[in-house]
């Protein structure tokens, strides 16, 4: 479920994320979900080496490349996209099982 927040964004970045947005024919919102799930997956594995996310960066970049080149390739960015999502969710959730059983 999607909740509707307020963040501060400062203008460079929001330049930017406007930029990815319009490239990869995302929306304003999708990029920075993309975003926070690539990285929040990434920071969980760096902290807890066990806790892996299964998200290929070559093949993302791949796919992004594929997708600036031709515009009927952006599905499958799309579908590894809901891949990232579910990935970053998996460890996001075993992270905070585990600090649950780390503060009994």
């Amino acid at each position: 479920m999607l909740l509707r927040q307020q963040v501060l964004i400062e203008d460079w970045l929001v330049d930017y994320l406007k930029f990815l947005a319009g490239k990869y024919d995302l929306s304003f919102s999708e990029v920075i979900r993309i975003a926070l799930c690539a990285q929040f997956a990434e920071m969980v594995n760096l902290n807890f080496p066990d806790i892996k996310a299964d998200i290929d960066k070559k093949k993302f970049l791949r796919l992004l490349k594929d997708c600036e080149k031709d515009k009927q390739s952006c599905e499958e960015l799309h579908r590894f996209i809901s891949k990232v999502y579910f990935e970053a969710r998996k460890a996001i959730e075993a992270r905070m099982v585990r600090e649950k059983k780390i503060k009994r």
